[in-house]
């Protein structure tokens, strides 16, 4: 609860695929697929999800406030809730001043704002977001990240994909690597991406003899140690690590969390 896990990998890896198991909208050919202690077929747990797609499709006549109500009026939400959870959420996702609007006016920022509004009609617990930022111009992608932690800091629980390395980098507290259908990587990401076998050592007011040595020198050059640590290494250097070495090493790797 109030994390956001970012699935990453490459196209065909099984990222779309396990959402659609998530929601019941695929079977499994082997094993169970449990949400919320239910099985993914059992439609009833979909009332406590979101989704939002890669592409959203919804009715291009209708307006923000009337794609809302249409699919606030499918949970069969009362006429004065669900008018209050229309308000919020045009807020939240900042179409106040194109509430009114048809969307085919609608930008593709503006679009994928309104789905991820559309998502959290029934205010759900566990939020689906296929490629959330896909399409996005630099604006609308940070408005995009924006939103989606400002929703763990309400307590949801984001599954997120996406393509993007550096926006998962930027949200994501956990990811999982896919590669051809298999888990190759798991855990957090401050851990996943700090390199291990190195010690990085920050100091200032140093000299450039007291550089090459180590704690007593800092101090005996009058310098002050800043930090040491294990530098880190960025998402996309991770992954396309993972992913060479699954290519040059098939089969199931051994992962932690």
């Amino acid at each position: 609860r109030g994390e956001i896990f970012g699935l990453l990998g490459p196209n065909g890896s099984g990222k779309s695929t396990t959402i659609k198991l998530m929601l019941g909208l695929l079977f499994p050919t082997s094993g169970r697929v449990l949400v919320f202690d239910k099985d993914a077929t059992d439609v009833s747990k979909n009332e406590r999800i979101g989704y939002l797609p890669e592409e959203s499709y919804l009715y291009r006549f209708l307006n923000a406030e009337e794609t809302l109500d249409f699919y606030g009026r499918l949970f069969d939400m009362p006429a004065s809730v669900r008018q209050q959870r229309i308000d919020e959420l045009i807020n939240l996702v900042g179409l106040g001043r194109a509430r009114r609007r048809q969307l085919r006016e609608y930008s593709k920022g503006m679009t994928r704002r309104i789905g991820l509004a559309q998502a959290l009609i029934n205010d759900p617990e566990l939020i689906l977001l296929d490629e959330p930022t896909s399409g996005l111009d630099p604006i609308g992608v940070r408005e995009m990240k924006d939103l989606i932690v400002r929703l763990r800091e309400q307590g949801k629980t984001i599954l997120m994909c996406s393509h993007q390395l550096a926006d998962v980098q930027d949200v994501c507290d956990r990811i999982a690597i896919l590669h051809q259908g298999d888990l190759k990587e798991l855990g957090r990401v401050d851990s996943l991406l700090t390199v291990q076998d190195v010690t990085q050592i920050r100091a200032k007011g140093l000299n450039a003899a007291a550089e090459q040595e180590i704690r007593d020198v800092i101090a005996r050059h009058g310098g002050e140690l800043v930090a040491m640590e294990n530098p880190t290494t960025t998402m996309e250097e991770l992954f396309l690590s993972i992913v060479r070495d699954s290519e040059a090493r098939p089969g199931r790797r051994s992962v932690s969390n």
